[in-house]
């Protein structure tokens, strides 16, 4: 049966593959594929268009409907910046537990996978196990649309859909949407003196950082809320800007981003228009009086869906058996699972480690939450045995 010595291998080579989502994961892929080799098992991959990257698609048992989609992304965050007290991409432990990028977002679920293969080969198993890792969640769970096609074209359908992301497992059955809002400023230069010859993209950046401001205190204060969630309404955030040349030089050029985190079932639509006619109605006009050439380009990124609350799935029965959690939760932040679900598949969020200490320089895992998520794949396994 497999141990936490099993996981904890598997985790140690995982995090040594440094598959920022600026980067390529196919060294990462290309291990899994040799262990999967190993039992005799086939994958697919689906490839971005660079090739640089993929997803990857196995399936262990029996081609048969009623099978359980194991699923995890195997990109990381940058460490850019961050203050680390090891090396990133090496496992070490201290004081119970294990500290590396990657660590609980979200390694150590695929590590679970990993070292249960043997187990789940020799069970015997009633109906199919399937591996679905995936490229770019990091950055707008942008890998996972073509691997969910191919799920859907080729596979007998699942009955489930795990998640594996940062639970502390526990049993999440719903999640915000999110989409990404780039906005392009274009004003005129001129002296700073002369306010009257031009119009400084940032201060036109200011007037739209206010309104975001303003619409998520609106949800803050309103009546569309929901206390699973925390914080428990729509929020909105601009988290990056940049532009301008010099001190005394009006800028000409100002870019920032902007973010929805939307309930399920409040449409993230309704906010970017309210900000585009904003856009087109006061700010723009009031450039154009002393910049005739000012322009505000306005490109929605793919979002990713809201995971909805589907009380009593089958993936929420199997994750509740399987755990003896029966607690209703929700998490504030995206996930592949939204896609899933809108695809069809009846999917919840539940793997090992702390959402808390993911993203931050000493990612860590605790050595009791690699203990649970191992005991539930042993679980999972004993559940789908003949």
């Amino acid at each position: 049966m497999v141990t936490v010595a099993d996981t904890r291998v598997e985790l140690n080579r995982l995090i040594a593959f440094p598959t920022v989502s600026r980067d390529s994961n196919m060294k990462l892929i290309a291990y899994v594929q040799e262990r999967l080799n190993e039992y005799g098992i086939g994958s697919r991959l689906v490839h971005n268009e660079e090739g640089t990257k993929a997803n990857l698609l196995a399936t262990i048992g029996p081609m048969l409907e009623g099978g359980v989609v194991l699923s995890g992304h195997t990109d990381v965050v940058p460490i850019d910046g961050q203050d680390w007290h090891t090396d990133p991409f090496s496992l070490v432990e201290n004081d119970g537990k294990l500290f590396g990028r990657g660590t609980c977002d979200m390694k150590c679920f695929i590590a679970t996978c990993l070292a249960a293969l043997p187990d789940m080969v020799a069970a015997d198993l009633s109906v199919p196990l399937h591996f679905a890792f995936s490229y770019d969640e990091e950055i707008g769970c942008a890998g996972v649309p073509s691997l969910i096609k191919l799920i859907r074209k080729e596979l007998p359908l699942p009955k489930a859909v795990i998640v594996g992301e940062p639970t502390d497992m526990k049993v999440v059955t719903a999640h915000k949407g999110v989409d990404a809002v780039n906005v392009v400023i274009i004003g005129q230069e001129a002296h700073s003196s002369q306010t009257q010859l031009g119009y400084s993209a940032i201060m036109a950046a200011g007037k739209l950082i206010q309104f975001v401001g303003e619409m998520m205190a609106e949800n803050a204060s309103g009546s569309n809320k929901d206390t699973n969630f925390e914080p428990d309404h729509t929020t909105m955030t601009v988290n990056m800007i940049h532009g301008g040349t010099a001190l005394n030089i009006l800028a000409g050029h100002c870019e920032m981003t902007w973010d929805i985190r939307s309930l399920p079932g409040d449409d993230a639509q309704q906010y970017i228009s309210r900000f585009t006619t904003f856009c087109n109605d006061t700010v723009l006009p009031e450039m154009l009086k002393t910049a005739p050439r000012s322009k505000i380009e306005i490109n929605v990124r793919a979002g990713t869906p809201a995971l909805q609350f589907e009380v009593d799935s089958e993936a929420e029965r199997l994750c509740r058996q399987l755990t003896g959690d029966n607690a209703v939760r929700a998490a504030s932040y995206a996930a592949e699972a939204g896609q899933f679900q809108e695809a069809g598949l009846s999917t919840v969020i539940c793997g090992p480690g702390s959402i808390a200490q993911a993203h931050k320089a000493n990612e860590f895992i605790t050595l009791e939450q690699v203990e649970l998520g191992t005991r539930f794949m042993s679980h999972l396994i004993e559940k789908l045995a003949r």
